[in-house]
């Protein structure tokens, strides 16, 4: 096990049945924390993730919980705490998303995904806090890169994410006076096995190609950024939205591209006094 200032903190990760939940949550374990597992369609890979801490040692269990039904996330927030024995670190990751044109969202799935990536997580919070407070702990909110950069078809699930990172910053005023810390994290592209499966040709290597650092990010970029938020270390960041995306935010589109100079020239340079 881990002498990392994680050791023996008392974790939840929601949605870590796959991709970046999943290996958030087999971090912190990986630095000495136990874990709870939640999942609400992959077993299997919570299970498994259950597992392989155990096998190094560790301590970890999984539970099951719907999103879209609030009374299941308050339950989550028990049997996590129980299991536990109280809570240091909240990691909201669990979501949803969908593309489609806007003209065509149905309102019921409109519901379902303010519901599984925002009423959920502020309920889960909520319930949580008397453990957190107890602790001084910490939150930590996963959002997305499309709270700040457009994509067509994604009117709805870009509206949860921005509101993710308001209730991050405002959640966070509220809470520091009363020693817990809030932030989020809002991963660009990053090559989780949902996009093999969803995504035909899907080719993590040419996507790397359109991002300025030259590679698509790993489910583990995005977990060494949770525990860091986690950490001692990160005690003076609060409220804010960290954006890892590997530059890709940080591109004017318009630009002729961040791999050639640019063609156009504008105007003279600026020499004083003329």
């Amino acid at each position: 096990m881990s002498n990392s200032e994680m050791k023996d903190k008392r974790v939840l990760v929601t949605g870590s049945g796959t991709g970046i939940g999943r290996e958030i949550g087999l971090e912190f374990a990986r630095e000495g924390a136990s874990v709870v597992f939640h999942y609400a369609h992959s077993e299997d890979g919570a299970a498994s993730a259950v597992k392989e801490v155990r096998q190094t040692g560790g301590r970890a269990e999984v539970f099951k919980a719907d999103f879209n039904d609030v009374t299941s996330v308050k339950n989550l927030a028990e049997q996590s705490i129980e299991f536990l024995g109280g809570l240091d670190i909240l990691v909201n990751n669990a979501g949803i998303t969908m593309n489609l044109p806007f003209e065509k969202v149905t309102p019921e799935q409109f519901d379902t995904l303010y519901n599984v990536n925002i009423r959920s997580m502020f309920f889960l919070t909520q319930a949580t806090l008397p453990s957190l407070l107890e602790s001084s702990g910490v939150v930590i909110n996963l959002t997305s890169v499309h709270a700040f950069s457009g994509s067509p078809e994604h009117s709805v699930y870009a509206g949860t994410k921005g509101a993710i990172v308001a209730f991050t910053r405002e959640l966070s005023i509220e809470l520091a006076p009363r020693g817990v810390r809030v932030n989020a994290i809002a991963p660009g592209a990053v090559a989780v096995e949902n996009h093999f499966k969803a995504i035909s040709g899907y080719d993590p290597e040419a996507n790397g190609q359109l991002i300025p650092c030259g590679f698509e990010g790993e489910a583990l970029d995005i977990a060494k950024v949770a525990v860091f938020l986690a950490s001692e270390g990160a005690r003076y960041i609060v409220g804010q939205t960290l954006i890892a995306d590997g530059g890709t935010t940080s591109w004017m589109s318009f630009h002729d591209g961040f791999r050639q100079s640019s063609t156009a020239r504008f105007g003279r340079g600026y020499v004083p006094g003329l």
